[in-house]
């Protein structure tokens, strides 16, 4: 299984009812997939960088879970559906590195150097008028 993130933002007017619909939701997909809820805080509410459907403010939720691919989608599909949600992201941070390729550079010729020292040692052309 692997581990995700998902940041939700709400509708800053929500009463705590309409939240607790919400993240039940969310509750309700994670364990029906098997997966392991690890933690949900609630951010409360924070101005936003742009307006999101007329709303300077946002309710911000943070879940942090176990999982599969399957269960992200459901999750996400469910999330997009309901109108009380303004935005969501979801990341994996599963403890996996990614692999880092090394760029190759090419190799440096001789002939290639003493052009470059020629052109730093010119003098500079000053303009006269």
């Amino acid at each position: 299984m692997r581990k995700y993130e998902t940041i939700i933002i709400l509708q800053p007017e929500l009463g705590e009812d309409d939240i607790n619909i919400v993240t039940g939701k969310v509750q309700d997909v994670i364990t029906s997939y098997k997966g392991e809820l690890h933690r949900m805080d609630d951010w409360g509410v924070r101005k936003l960088a742009y307006s999101i459907r007329k709303c300077a403010r946002g309710r911000y939720y943070y879940v942090r879970y176990d999982g599969v691919a399957e269960m992200i989608a459901e999750l996400e599909r469910r999330i997009r559906l309901d109108e009380k949600v303004l935005r969501y992201q979801t990341v994996n941070i599963t403890d996996e590195p990614e692999k880092v390729v090394p760029e190759k550079k090419a190799p440096v010729v001789e002939s290639e150097m003493d052009e470059v020292a020629e052109v730093e040692e010119a003098p500079a052309e000053t303009a006269t008028e």
